[in-house]
């Protein structure tokens, strides 16, 4: 683990030049509030996560906690929780993914520079489901992951968010590797608001409405519920331009081509419903009754790739050739026919209504010099009882993918303080929880090209159901050792059982039509059904037993000791550990730091899912699958059964606390070996093909490449983060001035070629290395408003994931803004705006002066902008709210 002193001091010198520059910094551990008659008042934060001892300041914590309110996560434009933590936490980066299969669905985040399931989520501290998406197509770093749906939490039900940043899983279990979310939820008993927010961007699309409301109830004299719900459409966005092969068709005069033939933006939602409860009870003076859940449902709908009506395999050409004057449709028998075959004049894949042995005579449909297929012969297709899609689709198609998206979970616990027996003083917490989580994929305007002229065009190509159940015994007691205070002591059980079902689809979206022996694909082109031998429910279940010490050794010096032994009936167990300590130097300032051990378990979707995609190969759609890594064709190609993620970490900090300053200096590196990713997707080869044949697997013959999950390489995580707070009188108001920085750098110390050279820089260079937020809040009476500058460092610009696109970014920012009136004592107005500027994202596309666009590589398939912004593509937004408060 060694500490690269460059680049650290370079990143230091850099946060400490702009933290100079406006003066303070973020994400506070202090606020200032003024009530209802401008007076100030200040507000200690403290944080529930990160400790088994009391509830604690987080200027007090050995390991670096940021608070954000409630409050504060309501003012900004998106509802998306993913996008509201993004302005306030900068080491979390999010991106939008467009046309990256079921990752549209479900997008994932990263923190510190690690996957999005290297995050541990908690709602209410109790852990969090996953959701049943993986990101097949996840953008680099999230390709394969599996962590919990975060969108479907509402800002209005939350009282804040715990963002623990450094490693946890001694204390917490699987999936801390790079730190915790823990989203509490409100508690109070009375009161509550109900806003309506309307939005769309600067180009005049992507129109959302809003509506959401929360309020308490008394549950009997002792106790609350808390409600919240929150209600949204969102239309989709496009930042494309023609594509260079559809425009060609159009100007070679064939119809019913599609302008844009493929869209590349957000997707849209439909009925995005979200319910949050939140009670507890008092039941004795020494034990308290909790209960709290959620149902989320929402439909997203997004596009896919344009299939080109002469080159697209399987479906419109790419596999039939004349060699030699000499129709030929079987499959080729050696390399040597296979580079005749692709030398010979294109043709569009024909197939005979008869049957396989008749396919060869069948009329050639040559493509002619204008790109078209020589319509003679297309039209002579029909008395010889033969057929193409081009007789029914001539223009191509482009697939619409989506899904329908249910979220549930319930947890019921009791907690309190033992009063008699052993255990007299001790705290106790029991708890059980059920989380479900059920992606139902629907693809339409596609076709199953087996079936021929008799395929449907819409299917439902099956559900992924992700269940998880946890129960769980805590207990803490302190001890008196002589020490500055109590020593505490923590100690617990915890069992999980999880399981993730795929459910099969509707038998056209899977099956081998009658034209699959003649080279038509199988199953709906762009997401091939499940089929009932992939159908199933996979599961596990583990044990963990944990102990957590806190010592304060004087007023001064604190240690934190904890040790979690957990088993999995699956790949066995593992036992982490971690150090803590806060050392206070003087009055203002403290030294802290931590060294820990992390694991992440492979998840059982990612274990046992097999899964057909769509995507580029030197720039030609193919059909890639996704298979189990034990999967005899996985294991041909160097798979194996997946073992869990490890890691190592230390982080080394400073807190400055002085009147109204907080600062905050981090320092973290975390080691990963054995990390879980997609593999490169490999050719299959013809001697390949032929030894699975042998082996009995099926549809070898419709498999382009495949890929699997492997535990294929180690990396090093270093970074910095530097957080800060001021407030102050000004203006006649209150203001506080903000500001976060980081820096990350991600290096891949050991991989094999079944990752690749360019899933290695993606890891490295997608995300940028340096970013920074700067926040000016103001409040009067009657007004109150906030103006952030988001800064983002360069990154790595990919298109369709195609590393011919790659190029380096340049650095940018971005400017949000908001005003609010209060209009009377319950009613507030606010307008506001993201990216105020409309900056632009960087662009794959030059304009000319005519209006055109340059034709090159990076602009074959439409889109705008490099997908991997860190600021999204659709530039500038702005809204409209209206709230009114009881």
């Amino acid at each position: 683990m060694k500490l690269q002193t460059n680049a650290l001091s370079r990143a230091i010198k850099f946060a400490l030049a702009s933290t100079a520059t406006m003066g303070l910094t973020v994400a506070s551990v202090q606020a200032e509030e003024a009530d209802a008659g401008a007076e100030n008042k200040k507000i200690e934060k403290i944080a529930v996560v990160g400790s088994r001892a009391a509830p604690r300041s987080v200027g007090d914590s050995p390991v670096p906690i940021d608070i954000i309110g409630g409050d504060d996560l309501s003012k900004a434009g998106g509802d998306d929780m993913l996008e509201l933590l993004k302005g306030s936490v900068p080491s979390l980066n999010v991106h939008a993914n467009p046309i990256s299969d079921a990752a549209s669905l479900v997008r994932p985040a990263n923190l510190r520079g690690l996957p999005a399931d290297s995050t541990l989520i908690l709602l209410n501290g109790k852990r969090r489901h996953r959701s049943s998406v993986i990101a097949f197509l996840g953008g680099g770093i999230n390709d394969g992951a599996q962590g919990p749906d975060i969108s479907v939490i509402p800002s209005i039900a939350l009282k804040q968010v715990e963002v623990l940043r450094d490693g946890a899983a001694a204390q917490y279990g699987s999936d801390a590797i790079a730190g915790v979310l823990n989203f509490v939820l409100k508690d109070a008993s009375e009161g509550g608001s109900v806003s309506v927010k309307q939005g769309q961007y600067y180009e005049g699309d992507g129109d959302t409405t809003t509506v959401e409301g929360n309020i308490g109830l008394p549950f009997t004299d002792q106790g609350f519920a808390n409600l919240s719900f929150q209600y949204k459409e969102a239309d989709p966005t496009s930042r494309s331009v023609q594509r260079p092969d559809a425009q060609a068709f159009m100007d070679a005069g064939l119809e019913g081509v599609r302008d844009p033939a493929q869209v590349w933006g957000a997707p849209e939602i439909n009925d995005d419903i979200t319910l949050f409860g939140n009670v507890g009870l008092e039941l004795t003076n020494d034990s308290q009754f909790y209960m709290f859940g959620n149902y989320s449902e929402r439909d997203v709908k997004g596009g896919f790739y344009y299939r080109n009506p002469t080159t697209r395999p399987q479906v419109y050409g790419g596999v039939i050739r004349n060699v030699n004057g000499e129709p030929t449709r079987r499959h080729p028998t050696d390399e040597a026919q296979q580079a005749a075959w692709d030398a010979a004049t294109p043709t569009v894949l024909v197939g005979s209504l008869d049957g396989y042995d008749q396919q060869i005579n069948c009329p050639v449909v040559e493509l002619q010099s204008n790109g078209l297929p020589d319509q003679a012969a297309l039209d002579s297709l029909a008395a010889a009882n033969c057929f193409a899609f081009n007789n029914i689709l001539p223009a191509g198609f482009t697939p619409f993918f989506g899904g329908n998206i249910t979220d549930t979970s319930l947890t019921i616990g009791t907690k309190g303080e033992f009063t008699d027996g052993f255990m007299k003083g001790a705290y106790y917490d029991f708890s059980g929880s059920v989380g479900r989580n059920e992606s139902r994929y629907f693809i339409t305007n596609t076709v199953n090209a087996s079936m021929g002229p008799d395929t449907p065009m819409e299917f439902s190509p099956g559900k992924y159901i992700q269940l998880e159940k946890n129960f769980n015994a805590d207990f803490s007691k302190g001890y008196d050792f002589d020490l500055a205070y109590d020593v505490n002591v923590a100690g617990g059980l915890e069992w999980k059982e999880e399981t993730f079902e795929v459910i099969p689809g509707d038998e056209a979206s899977f099956i081998a039509g009658p034209l699959t022996q003649q080279g038509f694909g199988i199953g709906s082109n762009g997401f091939p059904g499940f089929k009932p031998s992939q159908g199933g429910e996979f599961s596990r279940r583990s044990y963990a037993a944990y102990i957590d010490i806190e010592t304060p050794f004087t007023e001064e010096f604190l240690m934190g000791w904890a040790l979690r032994y957990e088993d999995y009936d699956t790949f066995g167990s593992t036992t982490n550990y971690k150090v803590t300590w806060q050392y206070h130097a003087t009055e203002d300032l403290a030294l802290r730091g931590s060294l820990s051990t992390g694991f992440r378990a492979p998840t059982v979707g990612q274990a046992n899912v097999s899964n057909v995609q769509t995507n580029l190969s030197s720039g030609v759609l193919v059909d890639s699958a996704l298979l189990p890594p034990t999967n005899p064709v996985s294991q041909l190609l160097g798979g194996s059964e997946l073992q869990p993620e490890e890691s190592q970490s230390y982080t080394l900090g400073a807190v400055y606390q002085s009147g109204d300053l907080f600062l905050t200096i981090d320092y973290y590196n975390i080691e990963v070996e054995d990390r879980l990713s997609q593999s490169n997707k490999i050719d299959l080869t013809l001697e390949q093909k032929a030894a699975l044949k042998a082996d009995g697997v099926p549809n070898v013959d419709s498999l382009a490449q495949v890929s699997f999950f492997t535990n294929d390489f180690d990396t090093t995580t270093q970074g910095v983060d530097i957080v800060a707070n001021y407030s102050m009188d000004l203006l006649g108001g209150f203001a506080t001035f903000s500001a976060a920085y980081n820096w990350n750098e991600t290096e891949v110390d050991k991989f094999s070629a079944i990752t690749g050279d360019f899933k290695v820089a993606r890891l490295e260079k997608d995300l940028p290395q340096h970013r920074a937020t700067y926040t000016w809040t103001q409040q009067w009476e009657d007004f109150s408003g906030f103006l952030r500058y988001n800064y983002y460092g360069e990154y790595q610009g990919v298109h369709v994931d195609y590393d011919a696109t790659a190029i380096m970014a340049d650095p940018s920012f971005t400017f949000d803004a908001e005003l609010t009136y209060f209009a009377t004592e319950n009613i507030s107005l606010t307008v506001g705006a993201n990216n105020i500027f409309d900056q632009d994202a960087e662009k794959v596309v030059d304009f000319l002066e005519d209006g055109a666009t340059e034709l090159t590589p990076s602009n074959t398939w439409g889109g705008i902008y490099y997908e991997t912004s860190p600021y999204g593509i659709n530039g500038g937004f702005y809204y409209v709210k209206a709230t009114y408060t009881f």
